[in-house]
């Protein structure tokens, strides 16, 4: 991964350097160049990395690369993804927001106050929506309604306790639980979509009953809908 970021990087720093020393892009004011850098990069990035996590399967990163418009477009749409990204950064406790591309990665790694953990997170063997898991839900679901335009990817995900394939299957489970929450107080079905790893995808090791309970988890992923798209388009031509 480490030589797959460093080459991301290299392409941006090009891009950047090259942006700088021709006489078109003179002109341009600095929101203007960073569009355009930020767009190309998200291009470039989303082809050098897409490429080698595409092809084990549709993790967080792959969708959030997979979702990729590049150019203009995905300059405009990044802006409205920064937003979003420093309004959750900024609200909800204990979320740890990821910019990737023209989209954005939710997970928790922070505590509350009383000790316990700040997030959705899960018992074991369970996927009931616990207090703690509502309080972090009903911040994000107040978000998600502040920005319609968006589709939201829910990942279940289990420590390594039990076999593979019903941990499969409570992954699965967890993920539903927490989109069908998210339907109940408000959020459009079709912005919705689950997927579900079991214990394939830890975030950390499984040696402890600390480490468990991280890995007893639902993730986010947004990322522009068809009609964020659409209207990034529209302006990113308009500007043409």
């Amino acid at each position: 991964m480490k030589k797959i970021i460093s080459g991301a990087s290299f392409g941006v720093a090009a891009l950047a350097l090259l942006l700088s020393s021709c006489d078109a892009t003179r002109q341009m004011s600095k929101k203007d160049k960073g569009v355009a850098v930020g767009a190309a990069g998200g291009a470039v990035i989303g082809g050098i990395i897409g490429n080698n996590v595409g092809k084990k399967g549709n993790t967080a990163l792959g969708a959030l690369l997979g979702a990729v418009v590049g150019g203009l477009a995905g300059g405009i749409i990044g802006n409205k993804m920064d937003k979003q990204a420093e309004k959750i950064k900024s609200e909800i406790p204990g979320a740890k927001v990821e910019r990737v591309g023209e989209g954005i990665r939710v997970t928790f790694d922070e505590a509350n106050p009383d000790g316990s953990k700040a997030g959705v997170y899960f018992a074991t063997n369970k996927y009931d929506i616990t207090a703690n898991s509502k309080l972090a839900l009903d911040k994000m679901i107040k978000i998600f309604n502040e920005y319609p335009d968006t589709d939201l990817l829910v990942e279940g995900h289990t420590d390594d306790v039990g076999k593979d394939d019903y941990n499969l299957g409570l992954s699965q489970r967890r993920a539903e639980a927490v989109a069908n929450y998210l339907r109940n107080t408000g959020i459009a079905s079709e912005r919705l979509i689950t997927k579900w790893y079991g214990e394939a995808q830890p975030v950390t090791d499984n040696t402890s009953a600390d480490s468990k309970a991280l890995n007893r988890r639902v993730e986010f992923v947004i990322t522009a809908n068809a009609k964020m798209k659409q209207e990034a388009k529209v302006e990113a031509e308009a500007k043409q």
